[in-house]
C-alpha cells in the first residue's frame, strides 16, 4: 500500500490553509478541490484521450469559480523528427477573460515521455481583431450539395505580450550591396486554431464557428464598455 508522505499538512508537508470559524477561532480546510468543469468539457476532453486529468485540472484551475460561457477543444497530431508529436488546445470563454489552455507531450533528456501544460488568462479588454475565415469548395453553387465548406480557421490576437521582429531592411534594388540596417515590428501575440470536417468532424467546425461568434459578440461588448 502507497505510503503518504504529506503528512499532517497538505502536498509535501505544507501546512493546509486555515479560516476563521463562527466563534472567530481559527479552523484548518481539510478539504481542498478544484472547481467541477462542466460535463461537456470534461466529455470533450475525455473523447480526446490526451491526458485528460492533467488537461481538465489544468483549465480547472485557470478558471477557478467563474461561470464558462463557452469552450473549444482542438486535438492535434503532427509528425516531426522524433515521430508523431500530439498538442491539445483548450479554450475557455468567461464573462470577463479568455483561457488558453496548451498541452504538449515531450520527451525528457532520459528519454521518458513528459507533458507540458500552459494555461493563460487573457483579460477581454486585450483582445484585438477576432477573425473567421472559411474555404469553399464551388462559391458559385454556395448553399447547394456541390459546395462544401472545407476548412474553418479562428485568429485571434491580444496586446498582453508583444513580440519584436527584427529582419535585414532593403532599399528595393536587387544590384544593391549597402547596409540599410534593420526593420522591425512589434507584433501582439495571436492564436490560430483550424479545423476542417474530414480532420476534426462537422461538428466540431460547427462549435468552432459558434464560439467564435459568442466570443465576438462578447469582447465586443467589453469593448464597448
Amino acid at each position: 500500500m502507497p505510503t503518504n508522505h504529506n503528512g499532517p499538512g497538505g502536498a509535501g508537508g505544507l501546512p493546509l490553509p486555515r479560516r476563521a470559524g463562527e466563534d472567530g477561532t481559527m479552523v484548518t480546510v481539510t478539504n481542498i478541490s478544484q472547481p467541477t468543469l462542466p460535463k461537456a468539457l470534461r466529455d470533450r476532453v475525455d473523447e480526446c484521450g490526451f491526458f485528460p486529468e492533467l488537461v481538465e485540472d489544468s483549465v480547472s484551475m485557470a478558471v477557478g469559480d467563474e461561470t464558462i460561457v463557452d469552450f473549444l477543444v482542438q486535438h492535434e497530431a503532427t509528425v516531426g523528427a522524433e515521430g508523431i508529436i500530439r498538442h491539445l488546445t483548450v479554450l475557455v470563454l468567461t464573462p470577463g477573460r479568455l483561457i488558453v489552455s496548451h498541452t504538449d507531450e515531450e520527451t525528457d533528456a532520459r528519454g521518458k515521455d513528459t507533458a507540458v501544460t500552459t494555461s493563460e488568462s487573457v483579460p477581454l479588454r486585450l483582445l484585438g481583431v477576432i477573425t473567421v475565415s472559411r474555404a469553399v469548395t464551388h462559391p458559385e453553387h454556395y448553399g447547394r450539395s456541390d459546395s462544401a465548406v472545407t476548412e474553418t480557421w479562428l485568429t485571434l490576437t491580444w496586446n498582453a505580450v508583444r513580440r519584436l521582429q527584427v529582419v535585414p531592411a532593403h532599399c528595393g534594388d536587387p544590384s544593391c550591396t549597402a547596409d540599410h540596417g534593420f526593420d522591425g515590428e512589434a507584433v501582439g501575440e495571436d492564436i490560430t486554431i483550424r479545423m476542417s470536417p474530414a480532420a476534426d468532424g462537422a461538428e466540431n467546425v460547427q462549435r468552432l464557428v459558434r464560439f467564435a461568434s459568442t466570443l465576438q459578440r462578447l469582447a465586443h461588448g467589453q469593448g464597448a464598455g
